[in-house]
């Protein structure tokens, strides 16, 4: 008895190898174009403003470790002026590269990122000779991108649950503040920040079922119950903060706040130790909150109906998929993770509740769940980057430009990013197919 491999060749049948190969449609005309231009424009203002008009004779320091760090890191120090005129050239040479032969589409999106890398640091670098001596703190500038990034990656997150599964979630801000004045007055009144947590969790979660009930039962336009539901969390907590919290404080609006945990060992690692490795639990479970549910999302069966819910709902309907019952868990839990955004914004970091107290960071969410083309991690880098617009005011209040930028400037900052982020730089961006679209099975 013979055995496969010890079969005459001319018995042996004929093995055909596939050979797969990814063809990636080139960047269209318009586009490149449009982006070559704003490569070379925006190259052209770091050379010039940033670069030929900085002091000559200074030098730009950056500290990156704190000044107790068991591993401290040397600060770099680089000539201001020479650098900023470096780095705003290689941004000028990558746009004048892309308006000639163009990058391919996988690569654009990196040839973005490092233009906007060598671009800020080319305005740190000009912002650096305003004063001899001047020193940066960069991890602290990281520091706080991280602090103010937190609640806009949960917010985008909630965004991401619903929107994938064809429910658009305007009411993040709503949704947020009601998790606030929760998370506020539980922990107040149980003298517990575990129950403000749940609170505030407990309260998104029914802003987001009131936004299943009447999107999915009662097919109202989605739009604007997401604009009802975020003026009616608004003057909701207006009443109740001026009917409970305004006059007794200690009673009802002082819960205290999560101080930071440092985790052993990983909080030792020189930068990145003390930059994400010693938060509040808050912090942590948006880590961890940001992972789960972009491997559910693309690699498990509920990601994966999540999705065609969210695509194709009739075609997922055939195949047996609950749409509604997808579509109701969802929001749901979306309400919850935002609710988590709002415990943040209270008992994780101020520790009191006060009026509007979101201030827009629900909107802002929104934003970066577009911007980052409904997937966790492209949220996560577009709220890092609004994160970074809030921060860089912090910063440059207290450190002496050679041109003074007046503080309302400053504060329009993150805005400002938005409004780029949204209408400039994402360009065309393809949302779920049936997001906003209501289903009613035949």
């Amino acid at each position: 008895m013979s055995t496969p491999s010890q079969a005459p060749p001319e018995l042996v049948p004929d093995e055909s190898l596939v050979i797969h190969r990814v063809v990636e449609p080139p960047t269209s005309r318009r586009q490149r174009l449009v982006m070559g231009l704003v490569l070379v424009g925006v190259g052209l203002i770091a050379v010039l403003a940033f670069g030929v008009s900085a002091r000559s004779g200074f030098d730009a320091a950056f500290r990156l470790s704190p000044t107790d760090a068991a591993v401290p890191v040397p600060d770099i120090v680089v000539p201001a002026r020479a650098t900023a005129i470096v780095l705003g050239a290689v941004v000028l040479l990558l746009g004048a590269w892309h308006l000639v032969r163009g990058f391919s589409r996988r690569a654009t999106k990196w040839i973005a990122t490092i233009a906007v890398v060598c671009f800020i640091f080319s305005f740190l670098c000009w912002a650096a000779t305003g004063k001899q001596d001047t020193e940066i703190d960069l991890l602290g500038l990281m520091q706080q991108t991280i602090f103010l990034a937190v609640p806009l990656i949960l917010g985008a997150l909630a965004g991401v649950l619903c929107e994938r599964s064809g429910v658009i979630n305007v009411a993040i801000e709503g949704q947020m503040l009601a998790g606030a004045f929760l998370g506020a007055l539980a922990a107040s009144m149980a003298h517990n920040l575990g129950v403000g947590v749940l609170a505030a969790v407990f309260g998104g979660g029914v802003m987001g079922a009131l936004l299943a009930v009447f999107s999915i039962r009662y097919l109202v336009n989605q739009v604007v119950l997401g604009v009802v539901l975020n003026v009616f969390a608004l003057g909701l907590t207006g009443f109740a903060y001026d009917m409970f919290m305004k006059n007794q404080a200690d009673r009802y609006n002082e819960p205290g706040f999560f101080g930071q945990v440092e985790i052993p060992l990983l909080g030792d690692i020189p930068v990145l130790g003390p930059l994400l490795f010693n938060a509040n639990v808050i912090v942590y479970a948006a880590y961890v909150l940001l992972v789960v549910i972009h491997i559910a999302l693309f690699r498990t069966r509920w990601g994966l109906r999540t999705r065609a819910v969210g695509e194709h709902p009739k075609a997922a309907d055939t195949m047996g998929i609950n749409v509604l019952r997808v579509r109701y868990r969802n929001v749901i839990l979306g309400g919850l993770v935002a609710g988590l955004a709002g415990a943040y914004l209270t008992v994780g970091t101020v520790g009191a509740f006060s009026k509007n107290i979101s201030s827009g960071k629900g909107f802002i969410a929104l934003a970066a769940l577009i911007f980052g083309r409904w997937s966790p991690l492209g949220a996560l880098g577009a709220a890092l980057l609004f994160g970074f617009a809030d921060a860089l005011q912090t910063v440059l209040s207290y450190t002496q430009t050679p041109v003074p930028i007046p503080s309302s400037f400053l504060a329009m900052l993150p805005y400002l990013a938005t409004l780029f982020a949204v209408a400039g730089l994402v360009g065309r961006v393809q949302a779920p197919a049936a997001d906003g679209v209501p289903y009613t099975k035949e």
